[in-house]
């Protein structure tokens, strides 16, 4: 895994969009193509759910191996209370977990755009920027 490097050119995936390659979603795959692999960034939420959802050892040895092509951004003390913060404010109104608001904290802390395909997730969060398929 590669650690963040010039943070302002990153673009942030949500786990949804590495599924949806691992799916073969060739729309999700061709952006993906586009932006560029050393443009893409995971936080370590993203890192951890895709490890987590891996079927059998073969794939876990491919998500291992994309995960060494893409920069992880590392969740920090302010992420975190950011994060629980999000949660505090918008757990009843949006149903915001804990998982979306680390991974929307971690976009708005580091200043990056969010590629999601589930925006409505996310779209009530101030200073949140968004990346939509282009």
């Amino acid at each position: 895994m590669k650690s963040a490097q010039n943070i302002t050119t990153m673009l942030l995936c949500d786990t949804n969009i590495f599924i949806e390659v691992y799916r073969h979603n060739l729309v999700v795959s061709a952006e993906l193509e586009k932006i560029g692999q050393e443009n893409i960034a995971i936080s370590d939420i993203t890192c951890g759910e895709l490890l987590y959802g891996a079927i059998n050892k073969a794939e876990l040895k491919l998500i291992k191996s994309d995960l060494d092509n893409v920069t992880i951004l590392h969740i920090n003390v302010e992420i975190s209370e950011m994060a629980v913060n999000l949660v505090e404010k918008y757990c009843l109104s949006h149903k915001l977990d804990i998982v979306d608001a680390l991974i929307a904290a971690t976009a708005i802390y580091y200043n990056t755009e969010l590629f999601t395909l589930n925006a409505k997730d996310f779209k009530f969060i101030p200073n949140l920027k968004l990346y939509y398929l282009q």
